[in-house]
């Protein structure tokens, strides 16, 4: 999709504030409303806002514990992937999943409230699925967290 500087503007405005409204973003950039609706519809009808959601303070939810566990695994067929899928579908403190170049085949980032929640996890993901090897890191302090994507680079789509 290619951007011009105001879809740009408003999917700055929208990832920082996701309650902001149709009439709001147009009071910022100085557009009519309608304007601004039809744009926002057709970066949601394209994609490009997937959706809107309210992000929660983990520590104020008992989530209090951040682990990263970086998977090795011998299996790398179809039946298995699809296995491991539905596995980290299952387990809700399974935040993100990905999968990996290099001598990790998988990294998650697992929310708990402590080790003992964090072994339950564990126990339940090397159940569903073999695993070749897990280890895992614990978060010690939060330095950078966001959920704003570096938009610098849809501008430099838009402006060629």
């Amino acid at each position: 999709m290619v951007f011009d500087r105001i879809d740009i503007r408003i999917l700055e405005l929208i990832q920082e504030n996701g309650d902001f409204n149709d009439a709001e973003v147009a009071r910022c950039l100085d557009l009519p409303q309608t304007s601004v609706w039809r744009r926002i519809a057709a970066l949601q009808k394209s994609g490009v806002i997937r959706k809107r959601v309210a992000l929660l303070d983990p520590e104020q939810v008992g989530l209090s514990a951040t682990a990263y566990v970086f998977i090795r695994t011998s299996h790398h067929e179809p039946a298995w992937l699809k296995r491991f899928a539905t596995a980290l579908n299952a387990i809700p403190e399974i935040v993100e999943a990905h999968r990996l170049t290099g001598q990790t085949d998988y990294l998650l980032k697992i929310l708990v409230p402590n080790i003992r929640g964090y072994n339950e996890v564990y126990e339940r993901l090397i159940k569903a699925v073999p695993l070749y090897d897990v280890s895992s890191s614990f978060s010690m302090d939060r330095i950078k967290e966001t959920t704003s994507l570096p938009l610098k680079f849809a501008e430099d789509a838009a402006t060629g």
